[in-house]
């Protein structure tokens, strides 16, 4: 469960946080927290009202319909391509620790090629192969952070905690948040089996404060070592490797280095897996042309949706950067969760005598909530990017009725 929760873009992320909001970076985490936890209980609700696996795209299809469940589904596509990105560049980034070419222009995109292929064809010769490789990197996702924890903790410089220093300004602070976004990834695994636990309406909102308290104080404890130990943390791309090199040497650098690179290739593995689905769902669901459904008769894997996939993510990957794929990222899961809040209040009054697995109290006020939260989150992203957000939404709404159109005029021949 938790380590569902942590996500790889912590290896990135202390940084760009200290450099907006100082020490006040710890405050953010625990400020997103919060927020996370408001929009993390209405997606359990709405999850338990369904048997059916279909996630995000089931509710909205339910609550709203056709068109709306379609963008809903190219929201999660451009979030899974976004994210693909984040984790692909920090991969790319810590590479450099151990030789300085991977910094270079060439050689970013000739490895972020090379990954793409090599995590496509993994996916294409079968879930298993993928899902073996998967449990093996994603174990070690936790042990290079907590041994950074650990021994940073005995190396914290006081010095470095300046109580003294300026309040960051509204946005900079809010834009952090929003940034912190992206590490409380991965709730959705907590609550997908809502209907399997014993006594949800308690133990649901336990399960998550617990979890998502103890990722908080793991999150926090990671700063602080960034923070008390690396001077120079707001300059750095690799944080955590940096930070290390300053206690524990080149070699600690260069062992927490591989630990990330581990971590990072095992989340990359999994959006590839993952992500690779969604135009294959959507085809299915007849909003996408049908040769994106076709499925390898030995593999078992949509062939054309997979590479359709890889290929946008290498363009997504080598065109962009760590933060502003983040940011992208975040910015397409707010506005999915902002959805789920909107349908939870839709499925309520439209179902309201329906005993869910788990239902809060005081859930419309929750959900209205969420929505306004979302909202905020928005407003605290940079024009640029939630700008390239709305144009790549539209680029989704002239594919659903260009091809609603070519299906018509089908239909009449």
């Amino acid at each position: 469960m938790i380590n569902s929760l942590v996500g790889s873009g912590i290896f990135g992320l202390p940084s760009k946080i200290f450099s907006q909001a100082g020490i006040y970076s710890l405050l953010v985490i625990i400020f997103c927290a919060a927020v996370i936890l408001v929009l993390v209980l209405n997606f359990a609700e709405v999850a338990s009202r369904f048997t059916k696996t279909g996630g995000p795209y089931l509710y909205t299809l339910t609550a709203f319909g056709k068109f709306p469940a379609f963008l809903m589904g190219w929201l999660i596509l451009i979030t899974r391509l976004a994210t693909y990105a984040a984790l692909v560049n920090i991969f790319v980034t810590y590479l450099g620790v151990f030789n300085p070419a991977f910094e270079t222009q060439t050689a970013k995109i000739t490895t972020i090629f090379i990954l793409t292929l090599f995590f496509t064809l993994v996916n294409h010769f079968g879930v298993k192969g993928s899902t073996i490789l998967n449990n093996s990197l994603t174990i070690a996702k936790l042990l290079p952070l907590f041994v950074f924890i650990i021994v940073g903790l005995f190396f914290i410089n006081p010095d470095n905690f300046n109580l003294n220093e300026s309040t960051p300004a509204l946005f900079e602070f809010s834009n952090s948040i929003f940034l912190m976004v992206f590490a409380f990834s991965g709730f959705e695994a907590i609550i997908v089996n809502t209907g399997e636990i014993k006594t949800p309406r308690k133990n649901i909102p336990i399960a998550l404060l617990f979890t998502i308290s103890f990722v908080t104080v793991f999150y926090v404890l990671l700063q602080m070592v960034c923070i008390g130990t690396f001077p120079g943390l707001a300059e750095s791309e690799r944080p955590i490797a940096d930070a290390a090199l300053q206690f524990m040497g080149p070699i600690g650098a260069l062992l927490i280095s591989v630990g990330a690179l581990f971590s990072v290739g095992g989340t990359i593995n999994t959006v590839m897996l993952i992500g690779s689905r969604l135009p294959y769902a959507l085809s299915s669901e007849n909003q996408l042309p049908g040769f994106l459904s076709f499925v390898h008769k030995k593999f078992q894997t949509p062939t054309w949706s997979l590479f359709l996939f890889a290929t946008f993510a290498f363009l997504v990957s080598a065109t962009g950067t760590f933060i502003y794929a983040v940011s992208i990222s975040v910015i397409s899961k707010v506005m999915i969760l902002g959805i789920v809040c909107a349908a939870l209040i839709k499925l309520r009054r439209d179902d309201n005598k329906n005993k869910a697995f788990f239902k809060l109290r005081y859930g419309n006020f929750l959900a209205v909530l969420g929505i306004i939260i979302s909202v905020g989150l928005l407003l605290s992203s940079k024009s640029n990017e939630f700008r390239d957000t709305l144009i790549t939404l539209f680029i989704g709404v002239l594919v659903y009725f260009g091809y609603q159109i070519f299906q018509i005029k089908k239909g009449k021949n």
